[in-house]
């Protein structure tokens, strides 16, 4: 069949329009994510195991982010790196499907006239604007009015298409469940987005080109080709990620299978063309009605979908090693504000492991306990995996659109992920002074174990309270002056000390070979309390840090 150049016109209009309807889409989304920002991680923090408020979470953060899929991914990063079990992912996404459909609601009312104007308004406000909060406001209705632009586009190339026979041929084949369902799981995976999907059912509706039966299967088939993402997403990850693409698409087929079943034999069409004339509303009444009803049927079964998933990908995972990431994954750079809660929490595991590495390489100096050298080594090699990937994950979030306030915090963790590293590697020092005193069968004196017992108290404490800056990150001027004051304290306990010790050696109270670990020890806590100070202080910028605490890159005693 040969197409004239006035089809061909229409046509390239239509994609245009699909093109614009898309863009203003994420743009949207976009710039709602980013507004949202610290909201929307304290929303996903507060997730709990129950199922019911894991899928208040997940409509609420995909009516923010404006879709499903990204959500969806978003949950599998999750469920990969282990900080949310497959039941509460199940409740997520289940979420998810209904806070989809806000969309189609925005998309059914008929406000294409004002779009214009709010493209004007809002580019002005990306350009115009200074912050970075007030421009994603203004990337917010910049997209918004796209959208709607968009799909009046759209819709202009499509209503003359609505008079072929080619076309109404198209539409009508549809109208067959079998063919509605295929089309519309193609159409979602290739575009990646069900409310996408959905809206360019509405133009169409909204030309008269598209009617209610014709368009009713293809919304179902819409719903399981929205999950090709999460799947994709999945190849690769632990079995447990894999099992919550599989639930998705289960939950889903699940749902198309049942309305397709209701469609056919219950006069379910008629019902909601009674509701209203309007096309567009007809579909995203069909569209709300599908998610709802799916989810509030299944949301009580979702340990029979747990359990299903669990029997089409069976076994485990093997045990992984140590040197592994345990919160960040590359699928939660995909929602910025979320990849920043994550890599703070994987610094936060990096700390505690430096904190728990300094614990076991004194007591090995003090008991002599070689086993434990082994532990702070084994340690060592995870803290030197994590100072590598946590920055690599750094540099790859810098390059996403983030809130002011983020951007300056992931500034400042570099260095921090630099100083928690250096702990780690004069606790490796320790270790060695350690072993050294076990292979010579050597012995500090009393007075050299109290002096030591002193600055272990001492460097143990401002460990504690800098890691407790950096994980509340809650500007206090005690906690401040604490550490400030114990980190002058230990300089000057390294300096008396030193003085004494020598006084020793000269009176012949300690052996050269002690000695010499012996002060080597303490230069080694004093660069310990140096690099404490620097992670306490790297939280607050504005704040004068003290002239010992800054240390050149190569400190290593």
């Amino acid at each position: 069949m040969s197409l004239d150049q006035t089809t061909v016109s229409n046509i390239l209009l239509a994609m245009g329009g699909l093109g614009l309807f898309l863009y203003g889409m994420k743009l949207m989304g976009d710039g709602l994510e980013l507004a949202a920002g610290s909201r929307l991680r304290k929303m996903l923090e507060k997730l709990t195991t129950n199922r019911y408020l894991g899928a208040l979470v997940g409509l609420v953060v995909t009516g923010i982010i404006q879709s499903s899929t990204a959500v969806s991914v978003m949950v599998v990063g999750f469920v990969n790196a282990e900080i949310m079990t497959l039941s509460q992912a199940i409740g997520v996404i289940m979420g998810a499907n209904i806070g989809t459909t806000v969309t189609s609601i925005l998309l059914s009312f008929k406000i294409s006239t004002y779009a214009p104007i709010a493209i004007f308004i809002g580019a002005f406000m990306v350009v115009l604007c200074k912050k970075n909060n007030h421009k994603y406001v203004g990337q917010i209705i910049a997209g918004f009015g796209i959208l709607f632009f968009g799909m009046s586009t759209m819709s202009g190339g499509l209503e003359p298409l609505a008079d072929s026979p080619f076309f109404k041929n198209i539409l009508t084949s549809v109208s067959n469940p079998f063919i509605g369902i295929l089309v519309g799981v193609i159409f979602a995976a290739a575009i990646q987005s069900s409310s996408a999907s959905v809206g360019v059912l509405q133009a169409l509706g909204a030309v008269g080109a598209l009617s209610l039966p014709n368009a009713v299967y293809i919304i179902y088939g819409l719903n399981i080709g929205a999950c090709s993402t999460a799947v994709i997403s999945s190849i690769g990850a632990t079995k447990a990620a894999r099992r919550t693409a599989m639930a998705h698409v289960i939950f889903n087929t699940l749902g198309t299978m049942l309305f397709t079943i209701i469609t056919l034999l219950t006069p379910f069409i008629s019902w909601v063309q009674q509701c209203t004339d309007y096309v567009p509303l007809q579909i995203s009444i069909v569209h709300i009605v599908f998610n709802v009803l799916c989810t509030v049927l299944f949301l009580p079964m979702s340990n029979l979908l747990t359990k299903l998933a669990c029997i089409i990908i069976p076994g485990e995972d093997k045990t992984k090693e140590a040197c592994r990431l345990k919160y960040i994954d590359s699928r939660l750079l995909q929602t910025p504000p979320i990849a920043v809660a994550q890599v703070t929490k994987e610094i936060e595991r990096m700390g505690n492991l430096a904190k728990k590495n300094f614990a076991m390489s004194m007591e090995s100096l003090l008991k002599k306990d070689s086993a434990l050298i082994e532990e702070v080594e084994e340690n060592e090699e995870v803290i030197d995996y994590l100072n590598q990937e946590i920055t690599t994950y750094l540099v790859k979030i810098n390059g996403l659109n983030l809130e002011d306030s983020d951007r300056v915090m992931i500034g400042s963790y570099y260095h921090v992920v630099s100083d928690m590293e250096r702990i780690g590697d004069h606790c490796e020092n320790i270790c060695e002074l350690a072993a050294m005193e076990i292979a010579k069968g050597e012995s500090f004196s009393k007075t050299a174990l109290n002096e030591i017992a002193e600055m272990q108290k001492l460097v143990s404490s401002i460990i504690e309270n800098s890691l407790f800056m950096f994980s509340t990150r809650n500007y206090d001027k005690k906690m401040i002056k604490v550490v400030s004051n114990t980190e002058q304290e230990i300089d000057n306990c390294t300096s008396l000390y030193k003085e004494n010790h020598i006084e020793r050696l000269s009176n012949g109270e300690c052996d050269a070979t002690v000695g010499t670990l012996f002060m080597e020890l303490l230069t080694n806590l004093e660069r310990i309390a140096d690099h404490s100070t620097n992670i306490a202080f790297s939280m607050y910028p504005n704040q004068k840090v003290p002239e010992k605490a800054q240390l050149p890159e190569n400190t290593n005693a």
